[in-house]
């Protein structure tokens, strides 16, 4: 199989999966106002979402090893797909069909992040070249396409319904295509040889990564969920003001992620990454103390450079031995979700007692954390793709 053919195809499952998720988050205020739900009660059914991808990624690493990457997200699409079929028709109805529909899309997106980014691992390493974060864009870019097309299907009076029917057909259709152009499947053949896909959660230097990533998750998710309402709280923002200022971050996160693997080939994955976390702390410094809002501004940009690379680079540091790779990212992208989970209503807790601005010092303390174990994510030398094989990481082609 052609390498740039199965670069292309990573590129296109990242996209779709950001596409159907945005799609779906364009028609929440819609859904919400035809079932008549209350704030409390809409967090709760949105919760089933978390919950689907929470329950199915500890397993996706034997879903993954035993039926290969193309093959699950093959599967999975149908998973994700009939969930928004199920969740846009049942919003008709009622709660109940919505929140069954949701958490079946949340479960297939869950195996699908970890099959993706497992496939996306196995190309970068036949690439020789950093190209995770590349592939992480991609996903930023699909959300935008999904946002846009949401926006035209209400502006044009497309109802709920139908609009989430056809984005349904779309990724049922387009992601099973897409990882024809996947590279050979050789996760089921070394299953055996590797061992239950479980026994990750018990290796220390997986569960380190993991650390890494919950940290690296739980600092991009407080700058999506929060960031917006902390300007305009901190600083009497006006609403645009607060958006832009989210905008600023979300740019400077994907531009991060599309320009930081020659940064990540050069210097390497730990310096990199020390020096993208001193920077998310500076940026987060300049949002809650600089005082004025262009600071605020300026401070928004470099917390999204500093939080760019962590999740990919993860990703990418669980699957340095190919071999193991499934259980090793399932067990990453779990605590990378949790992280997502937990943070913004850890963050509304401290707003409450602090203010929203003093409540984002929480993720500082947590990058603090990434920068401490950031030492797990240097690759070993042995690769067990080719065993007894030497071979440099390609993020990392020195020690550091």
């Amino acid at each position: 199989m052609s390498l740039s053919r199965a670069t292309r195809a990573v590129y296109a499952v990242f996209i779709l999966s950001g596409f159907a998720f945005a799609n779906w988050a364009s028609r929440i205020p819609q859904v919400r106002d035809n079932l008549e739900l209350s704030p409390r009660s809409l967090g709760l059914v949105l919760l089933a979402i978390a919950v689907g991808s929470v329950i199915s990624m500890p397993l996706a690493g034997v879903v993954v090893s035993r039926f290969g990457a193309a093959r699950t997200i093959a599967i999975m699409a149908l998973v994700a797909a009939t969930g928004l079929i199920t969740a846009g028709l049942g919003q008709t109805v009622g709660v109940l069909p919505v929140v069954i529909g949701l958490f079946l899309f949340g479960a297939g997106n869950g195996t699908w992040d970890v099959a993706m980014n497992v496939e996306g691992s196995a190309v970068e390493q036949q690439l020789g070249k950093a190209i995770m974060p590349r592939f992480h864009a991609g996903f930023s870019v699909g959300t935008v396409a999904g946002a846009l097309i949401g926006s035209g299907m209400i502006a044009v009076d497309v109802s709920p319904a139908a609009h989430l029917l056809g984005v349904a057909a779309l990724i049922a259709v387009a992601a099973p295509y897409a990882v024809r152009d996947f590279l050979a499947a050789g996760q089921d053949e070394h299953a055996e040889a590797s061992g239950s896909p479980l026994k990750a959660w018990t290796e220390p230097r997986t569960l380190l990564i993991g650390v890494f990533v919950f940290a690296a998750a739980f600092t991009e998710g407080t700058g999506i969920d929060w960031l917006a309402v902390a300007t305009i709280d901190g600083y009497d923002a006006a609403a645009a003001l607060g958006s832009f200022t989210f905008a600023l971050f979300l740019a400077a996160m994907t531009l991060g992620r599309w320009f930081g693997p020659a940064v990540l080939d050069r210097y390497g994955r730990v310096l990199t990454l020390r020096a993208l976390g001193i920077t998310a702390v500076a940026g987060l410094a300049l949002v809650v103390w600089g005082g004025s809002l262009p600071v605020a501004m300026a401070g928004a940009v470099l917390w999204g450079l500093g939080a760019s690379l962590g999740f990919p680079v993860g990703m990418s540091a669980a699957s340095d031995d190919p071999r193991l790779a499934a259980g090793r990212v399932s067990v990453v992208a779990t605590l990378g979700y949790v992280a997502f989970l937990a943070g913004p209503p850890l963050i509304g807790f401290l707003a409450d007692e602090t203010g929203t601005l003093r409540a984002l010092t929480a993720a500082g303390g947590l990058v603090a954390l990434g920068l401490l174990v950031s030492g797990a994510l240097r690759p070993g030398a042995m690769s067990s793709a080719v065993p007894g094989r030497l071979i440099s990481e390609p993020t990392e082609r020195s020690p550091r």
